[in-house]
């Protein structure tokens, strides 16, 4: 799908931005964020915070300015102390060390994530060997792999999927890491069919409905735009799929931690620019650079609506309890 915006900006015409949504926060995101603020408030700091609650570097200064204590590992959180697990998940491991250590754990993993995870426990349990598709270094894959490791494979390519040698190739199922982009994965997938005629995926696609929103709105404006601006974090895996997104399709595409991180020479000679944020990016960043790049003479504004999102995630029942 392809959107025609109500003015494409030609020569001498004002400069324009094109404002995608949806943008910004996902449900996951929100209740992760939500769930240390109001751990913060019913039991006062300090509340730990295993890995960064979500992969945005403005979300985890906040929290931290508010009493928040993020750690990489348990090791690093005292005994019997509150911790809260990412939203990105764990591996059983981590669970099995937080209650030998008696740590109190409220669970902020987003249930999209959480889902993949029981997905990989009923096809092991079924006999399957499971194919995940993600980034070995990501905190999302590394816990879905600690669920079942001895049945689980990790592919990152196309050659990782020729390189794959399983002990019995008609019972094999496949996995996604939820932020990866669509394209990455259909070419993927469609190599493991080739090589496996029996494979499986899981019942309902694991990429998480946010990621495929921001991506496909990209996708709808890349012939109206010359440069796309995504707001997010470096580490921020959707982040870095919009701006894979952006530039397969021939369009300019840069990653921006926030207005400061933009190159003045990005700008030359652009009339139409396109902005968006990744799913963990907050919406006062996304400002910050409308109002920037309407110093710089981006005077027209049009927002382009490709779904309206009404996803909400309840809290964990740790909280749930708390509060009542």
């Amino acid at each position: 799908m392809r959107l025609k915006p109500s003015a494409r900006n030609s020569g001498g015409v004002e400069r324009k931005i094109f404002l995608l949504k949806p943008r910004g926060f996902c449900a996951g995101v929100v209740r992760a964020i939500d769930v240390v603020k109001i751990a913060l408030d019913l039991y006062g700091p300090p509340v730990y915070v295993r890995k960064e609650i979500v992969h945005n570097k403005h979300v985890v200064d906040e929290l931290r300015s508010a009493g928040a204590i993020f750690v990489e590992e348990l090791n690093e959180v005292p005994a019997e102390a509150r911790a809260i697990f990412s939203a990105h998940g764990v591996a059983p491991s981590v669970r099995r060390e937080a209650k030998e250590r008696r740590l109190a754990i409220i669970d902020a993993t987003c249930p999209l994530v959480t889902k993949v995870h029981l997905e990989a426990v009923k096809f092991a349990r079924e006999g399957y060997s499971i194919v995940l598709i993600g980034h070995k270094d990501h905190d999302e894959v590394i816990g879905t792999l600690g669920e079942v490791p001895d049945r689980s494979y990790l592919v990152e390519t196309v050659e990782d999927v020729d390189r794959l040698n399983l002990s019995d190739p008609a019972r094999v199922r496949y996995l996604t890491q939820t932020t990866l982009s669509l394209d990455e994965t259909r070419e993927i997938i469609n190599r493991l069919r080739e090589r496996f005629p029996h494979i499986q995926g899981p019942p309902a696609q694991d990429i998480c409905y946010a990621t495929e929103n921001r991506q496909m709105a990209v996708k709808a404006i890349s012939e109206a735009i010359e440069l796309l601006l995504v707001v997010g974090s470096q580490n921020s895996s959707n982040s870095k799929r919009l701006v894979e997104v952006g530039a397969n399709l021939g369009v300019r595409s840069y990653l921006v931690n926030d207005c400061g991180d933009v190159d003045m020479d990005w700008l030359d000679g652009v009339k139409n620019v396109g902005v968006t944020a990744g799913a963990s990016a907050p919406e006062h960043l996304v400002q910050e650079l409308i109002a920037f790049l309407q110093k710089q003479g981006f005077r027209g504004m049009e927002e382009i609506e490709m779904v309206d999102e009404d996803v909400r995630f309840s809290l964990p029942a740790e909280l749930t309890v708390s509060i009542r």
